[in-house]
């Protein structure tokens, strides 16, 4: 497990990226000044609200609230995490990742690996079209249904049969040799090298960001084993990618649903067919990361077997990586084939109307794990019933506590005869996508002064309001909780005098009090203040605060007045302040 990225890290990247370049190349940005402008890709609208500060490296919508930096927009549009977020832009920096302890980079750059990848799918793509035995592969590839175009879009190639074809292309130095080893694409062996796939269909396989970071190659002939991938190495995790995602997301910007299938033309002809949404997991069966990185891309997941009993099996095994996963407000399905078809055949058979018909019968997960826990199961006779209970209860306890559980618990517990648990409110997962929730409570001083300086930090070197300036900091005593926060956004701008609006907020990402800040980071919330009014209105927020902390000081001493130990001249000199008491609400 990867460790946290240190904030000066992410300042660096954040001052090295260009936000306007990393939104520009997803969405058309029109120059508004010294702004952009387009309309924004997060929800449907007519009119541009959509802005990009490059100054701040921060974008906002002013019609549904999205907002963020560089980082932010990674995660929202690419449905990236966070560490896959900060590696593409940090790729594109030419920044190396940090180790685990946030002090080298984490191993060598994997940039020439990425290279020789895009090297060797270049070469495989030309080998199809030029080399003399490319015949049978085309013949292949039409037997299979393939017209030319899917077979461009998907970039396969071919390699062709002997034992040196890359070497001799792409192998003409040692450094070059060693990357072919370490991209997985040569075998060394004994002494001799020689290229891993050979007599092959070859089909790339992209990371979801559109790089090559693989291959699987379909033998042409009675070669065993009939499929091949690529070994694990630096850039390729089997447990991790899924063949066909960057396609889907490139069809589809936000696909309506992720169909799971088993083989890489089935992704290709459901795709061909214009069902661009199908991907495969890669020799392996799906992993808990496959799952995440699914309900990440896509608000439905379809699971896709044949109806034999290893395809039930493998159903089943997905089934139960998928439930600590399963919040209910992302709908899992699973869509069972007759016997001896796959998704290649039917759709070739029937067509898409047919198949998107089957789609919609799929089974949801709740309905086959029920089925599948009681089967063979007499559920007339209490043995029956207590066995059911006792297969189902454990498999309820890994879904995430919240609704859903809750009316799996309930259904079992009809099932079984027994009085259903009282349902305890519960938070769900959350709906797919980000929601950016408008700030709740009152806009206290405190507030304001956080959220003009999250949007201007340079505004704090100018107020002489610094935690090393007492004289200023009566604020520091208010009974406000948000007093704590506003402190610790003075402290790093202090430390960090030059740093961006949107490298101020990213130091708060995955803590306690992120909330807080995306929340006080919406720009609505001072959008009514002039720019060059702002420095004004900060100082007068300050000015507010010192002045309500002292009212609190001035009433908690009143409120003690007829102490014993206080002195006959500290009691005159509270004699006139018996009128001052904090404002209602106003701390």
């Amino acid at each position: 497990m990867p460790g946290p990225i240190p904030p000066e890290f992410i300042d660096n990247l954040i001052a090295r990226t260009d936000i306007v370049e990393v939104i520009g190349a997803r969405v058309p940005l029109k120059r508004t000044g010294s702004e952009y402008q387009a309309r924004c890709p997060f929800h449907d609208e007519k009119t541009p609200s959509f802005t990009v500060a490059p100054d701040k490296q921060f974008y906002h919508c002013f019609g549904c609230g999205a907002h963020g930096t560089a980082i932010g927009f990674l995660m929202d549009y690419d449905r990236l995490s966070f560490r896959e977020a900060v590696e593409e832009l940090a790729q594109q920096a030419g920044l190396a990742m940090p180790d685990d302890d946030g002090r080298a980079p984490a191993g060598p750059d994997p940039r020439p690996l990425y290279e020789t990848l895009e090297q060797a799918a270049t070469l495989y793509r030309r080998l199809l079209r030029e080399h003399p035995d490319r015949q049978r592969a085309t013949e292949y590839l039409k037997k299979r249904g393939l017209t030319g175009e899917v077979a461009k879009n998907f970039g396969l190639g071919f390699a062709p049969p002997g034992w040196d074809t890359l070497l001799r292309h792409l192998g003409g130095s040692p450094e070059s040799i060693g990357r072919l080893a370490a991209a997985g694409l040569i075998i060394e062996r004994d002494g001799t090298r020689y290229d891993r796939f050979r007599d092959r269909v070859m089909f790339p396989i992209r990371d979801r960001r559109g790089r090559i970071v693989a291959f699987g190659g379909r033998v042409l002939g009675d070669g065993e084993p009939k499929y091949l991938n690529s070994p694990e190495t630096a850039v390729f995790h089997k447990g991790r990618e899924l063949y066909g995602l960057y396609e889907a997301q490139r069809a589809q910007r936000q696909p309506s649903r992720l169909l799971v299938v088993e083989g890489y033309m089935d992704v290709i002809a459901l795709a061909q067919y214009e069902l661009p949404y199908a991907v495969a997991t890669l020799g392996t069966a799906t992993t808990p990361e496959h799952v995440k990185r699914l309900l990440r891309s896509a608000p439905e997941l379809v699971f896709c077997f044949d109806g034999d009993r290893a395809g039930r099996d493998a159903a089943w095994k997905a089934l139960k990586t998928a439930l600590p996963q399963a919040g209910g407000q992302q709908p899992i399905r699973f869509l069972f084939l007759p016997e001896g078809e796959d998704p290649d055949t039917l759709v070739r058979k029937d067509g898409r109307a047919a198949f998107e018909q089957r789609l919609a019968r799929a089974k949801p997960l709740s309905e086959f794990l029920f089925e599948h826990v009681a089967a063979g199961l007499d559920l007339a006779t209490a043995e029956g019933r207590s066995a059911l209970d006792a297969a189902a209860r454990p498999l309820l306890q890994t879904v995430p506590a919240g609704t859903f559980r809750g009316l799996l618990e309930q259904h079992l517990a009809r099932l079984v005869g027994l009085p259903a648990a009282p349902q305890r409110g519960s938070a769900g997962r959350p709906a797919f996508g980000r929601v950016h929730k408008p700030v709740t409570g009152k806009m206290t001083p405190v507030r304001k002064t956080i959220a003009l300086l999250l949007d201007n930090p340079h505004l704090a070197a100018k107020i002489g309001a610094s935690a090393e300036q007492p004289q200023a900091n009566d604020w520091l005593e208010l009974a406000d909780a948000d007093v704590p926060l506003l402190k610790d956004v003075l402290d790093v701008i202090s430390a960090n005098p030059a740093i961006t609006a949107g490298a101020l907020r990213e130091r708060w990402r995955g803590t306690d009090q992120e909330p807080a800040i995306d929340q006080l980071s919406d720009s609505r919330l001072i959008a009514h203040i002039p720019m060059d009014g702002r420095l004004e209105e900060l100082i007068g927020a300050i000015g507010a605060m010192n002045e309500l902390a002292r009212r609190e000081r001035r009433w908690r001493v009143l409120s003690s007045a007829t102490s014993p130990d206080l002195s006959p001249e500290q009691r005159a000199r509270l004699r006139g302040d018996r009128d001052i008491a904090p404002e209602d609400g106003g701390a």
